[in-house]
């Protein structure tokens, strides 16, 4: 009744603020108006670029309209009219720029980047005044002071919590000059996060191996060489082959081509991105980014950025993560100081001269693990294609949750590539939408994610049902054969249906805390735990089918896979690593100390011993998980949060892999809950302890004297 007498309030505002001059919301924006389409999804054929800024603008007035509702009220505060009030505002907003968010990283172009800019600096001005506004904060504080005697449920304890949480970390408690300044440095950080992406995408896109000579095509398998064909028929090159630095093509050029020359061009290309002195140049960028982030958490009373994210993370704080990384660091290096010497063996067997170099690795390596195991992607691809891959994931999900997923094209699209499915329970009710966009085009930028349109949450009464979205950069099908994924990007796909999975049957009320809105080094645990289905001989046999035979994955084929699961483990955990500890040496600094952007992260890896054959999974000019996505200072949750998986597969592996009493406690403790508690508590809910290093360490070939 609280929550409608709000609604009520803020209907006669904006009411009023018509009457006032306020413009009502324009009749032939889609945006603006419901969608009605089916399950409520966005109209993307009626959506137009020049329609988001108003609706950005619109949703920013309505959503103060609300919150002065919230404040001006003459009743006591209490959490239904204060802190769920608070919740619940802002739907339109949230609605519009869910829809912006996603498109300017799945089909972006250079409208919606401008779009962006100037997007940017209204929603970080528009969030600092409801962290500042000292009339709402006094209402969420009153109260938390009181929360005892107020019989809250848990989840309720937990919101309110949060909001108290993220009002004096969103600078509630600083005054005037601070204050102002903090609002400054949110601006600057949100345009030049937003640019340092922009310029990674750019020179991404901008280049182009071109390859001549039938000669320098040597080692490529067929369908590489046919892909690098069809990359040059579009970029108006034929007769010639193109690669670029799109994961799908360096990737496996890297892997296969003979001529050393090449790889080290196109290698170089990759990661100097960012750092060519040229406009798309980040090494600025970097700095202010830094330097501004210390900035503020030194504003908020913190020592260094790293110490203000991590208080929100299981971690806590930058010991936990040095000592982790550090424990992980010795037996992995060890590991890849092995592998070095294996790969450069066969470089002397073969009579070469030269030392091994970071463009060889995985050249060689893929020589190593013919030799020693006589397995090579080329084998495993045929059984591996997109839609038989696709399908597995969907019959695991089936076999563990009893779900379903029916492909649906009365759905808008917001691209031709994508594909829309409705997910619905085994007895028929409908849990949401999914959405899956799998290739590489130009307005996209590189990587696998998952995002939400819409997230879960119940209001009066209501569930309001997901729209979730999976969006990969796989190898396209060619003229001659379907999308085939190597191993790695079929785990790929298990990890991004495992955040799916984590939004799809979100079961929580109030939409701060649904879904993924947990700790960012608790998020990976659905994700990484999905990959470990993908494995597994008898998940295997389910879908690994040949794509012409449709013969199931010989046993000869499982059993290599199998004795090959330790291969190269050493260089994937240092690469890994090594990009955790180049995170944490930039967010931990308790004062900038450098001028180079080079040298810095020279000297960072220098410190922790990283071997010169390997580079860090992302260099400093184009690591955008910390300088232009969520992960500042979270970088190492992957190995966090595989720690939780690796332990969290052993109840399935000790119980049956679709075990449904383990696959209901899952669902229960971890999907469904989103952030409804301590993440930790959560975990133990499910396992009934708190999780072992030794499940990792073992999964990864790490322990001593294993092989």
């Amino acid at each position: 009744m609280k929550r409608l007498l709000i609604i009520l309030t803020a209907t006669l505002m904006i009411t009023n603020s018509r009457a006032a001059g306020i413009n009502p919301p324009d009749g032939d924006n889609p945006l603006l108006l419901p969608f009605n389409t089916p399950f409520e999804v966005p109209p993307f054929g009626l959506i137009k670029p020049e329609h988001f800024l108003p609706a950005i603008e619109k949703g920013i007035e309505m959503q103060n309209i609300e919150i002065e509702s919230i404040v001006s009220s003459n009743e006591a505060p209490d959490f239904e009219n204060t802190v769920a009030a608070l919740d619940y505002s802002g739907s339109l907003l949230r609605k519009v720029n869910s829809v912006f968010t996603n498109l300017n990283s799945s089909t972006t172009s250079k409208e919606l980047q401008g779009i962006a800019r100037q997007i940017a600096p209204l929603l970080s001005a528009h969030y600092d005044n409801i962290n500042l506004n000292a009339r709402l904060y006094e209402r969420i504080k009153t109260v938390f002071d009181k929360r005892n005697s107020l019989n809250l449920s848990g989840e309720q304890l937990r919101l309110l919590t949060e909001k108290h949480k993220d009002f004096i970390r969103g600078g509630a408690a600083l005054k005037g000059e601070q204050q102002e300044r903090f609002r400054q440095i949110n601006k600057e950080l949100s345009l030049l996060t937003l640019k340092f992406g922009e310029n990674v995408l750019a020179e991404t896109n901008e280049y182009k191996l071109v390859i001549e000579s039938l000669g320098d095509l040597a080692g490529l398998p067929p369908a590489l060489v046919e892909q690098g064909a069809e990359t040059a028929r579009e970029a108006g090159l034929e007769g010639k082959w193109v690669y670029t630095l799109h994961n799908p093509s360096v990737m496996p050029f890297l892997q296969f081509a003979d001529k050393r020359r090449l790889r080290e061009q196109i290698y170089q290309a990759y990661v100097n991105r960012g750092n060519n002195d040229n406009k798309y140049d980040n090494k600025a960028l970097i700095q202010q980014i830094v330097a501004l982030r210390l900035e503020k958490a030194k504003l908020l009373g913190y020592e260094s950025h790293a110490s203000f994210i991590l208080e929100e993370n299981m971690a806590k704080n930058a010991g936990n993560v040095d000592k982790l990384l550090k424990q992980l660091w010795e037996p992995a290096l060890l590991r890849a100081q092995k592998e070095e010497k294996e790969l450069q063996a066969i470089i002397t067997k073969e009579g070469k001269k030269f030392a091994l170099e970071p463009w060889d690795w995985r050249y060689y390596a893929e020589k190593l693990r013919k030799e020693k195991y006589n397995l090579d992607d080329e084998a495993l691809k045929p059984y591996f294609s997109l839609e038989n891959v696709k399908n597995g994931i969907f019959n695991v999900a089936g076999k563990l949750y009893g779900i379903t997923f029916t492909e649906k094209k009365d759905i808008p699209l917001y691209h031709p590539d994508a594909l829309a499915y409705e997910v619905k329970e085994s007895d028929g009710k409908s849990i949401g939408v999914l959405y899956m966009d799998f290739f590489p085009r130009e307005s996209k930028r590189g990587g696998a994610w998952m995002n939400s349109f819409r997230k879960q949450y119940k209001e009066n009464g209501k569930n309001i049902t997901p729209v979730i979205t999976i969006v990969c950069n796989f190898s396209k099908p060619t003229a001659t054969q379907p999308a085939l994924l190597t191993f790695d990007e079929t785990s790929t796909l298990f990890h991004e249906f495992g955040h799916a999975l984590h939004g799809l049957l979100s079961n929580s009320t109030y939409y701060s805390l649904t879904g993924t809105s947990v700790p960012r080094d608790f998020v990976e645990l659905p994700s990484q735990i999905m990959e470990n289905w993908a494995s597994e001989p008898e998940v295997l046999k389910m879908y690994a089918r040949h794509y012409l035979s449709g013969e199931v994955i010989p046993q000869e084929l499982i059993d290599k896979m199998q004795n090959s699961r330790y291969f190269n483990q050493g260089f994937e955990t240092v690469e890994y690593l090594a990009a955790s500890f180049l995170d944490m040496g930039y967010h931990s600094l308790k004062e900038i100390n450098f001028s180079e952007i080079p040298e810095f992260e020279k000297n960072t890896l220098s410190s922790v011993g990283l071997i010169p054959e390997i580079t860090s999974r992302y260099r400093s000019t184009y690591f955008n998980h910390i300088f232009s996505g969520g992960y500042s200072s979270g970088y190492y949750s992957y190995i966090w949060a595989a720690i939780l998986d690796a332990d969290a597969f052993e109840a399935f592996k000790q119980h049956g892999l679709f075990d449904k009493n383990t696959a209901s406690s899952f669902r229960k403790n971890i999907l469904e809950r989103g952030g409804t508690e301590d993440p930790m508590q959560l975990y133990r809910n499910f396992r009934g302890a708190e999780p072992n290093i030794t499940p990792l360490l073992r999964r990864r070939g790490l322990l001593e004297n294993q092989e």
